[in-house]
């Protein structure tokens, strides 16, 4: 449960910081509270998303993986950002990602600050 409770924590913060160097990654809302809040819930989804959607999708694009060294991997974790996105919307909550080139970016941020922040605090994985 702390695993769970610290990737979640982490991947907001990447996506807070994302939605803050990205122009097309818009965290709408009134205050940090509410900013805070949408954030959280969106890094839910983002894990749900990662944890179902993904696994299928790295199956399926095995051959891909194999042709291009793995660099569909970026492409891979761009359009799972943008599901988050679509997900997101269908919840209500006030996280959009405009475009695939905003989501590609957006997902390398992701991936740099989750990075950064797993080797800070630690994964007991």
């Amino acid at each position: 449960m702390k695993n769970f409770v610290i990737k979640t924590l982490i991947n907001a913060v990447a996506i807070w910081i994302a939605a803050w160097i990205v122009n097309g990654i818009t965290l709408a809302g009134g205050d940090w509270q509410h900013k805070t809040v949408t954030v959280l819930a969106v890094a839910l989804v983002f894990g749900v998303v990662n944890f179902s959607v993904k696994p299928l999708v790295k199956l399926f694009s095995l051959p891909l993986f194999i042709l291009t060294l793995g660099l569909v991997t970026f492409v891979i974790n761009a359009l799972m950002l943008w599901l988050t996105s679509w997900a997101s919307d269908r919840l209500n909550l006030d996280f959009h990602v405009e475009g695939f080139w905003a989501a590609l970016l957006g997902s390398l941020i992701i991936s740099l600050v989750s990075w950064g922040l797993h080797l800070a605090f630690g994964d007991d994985d």
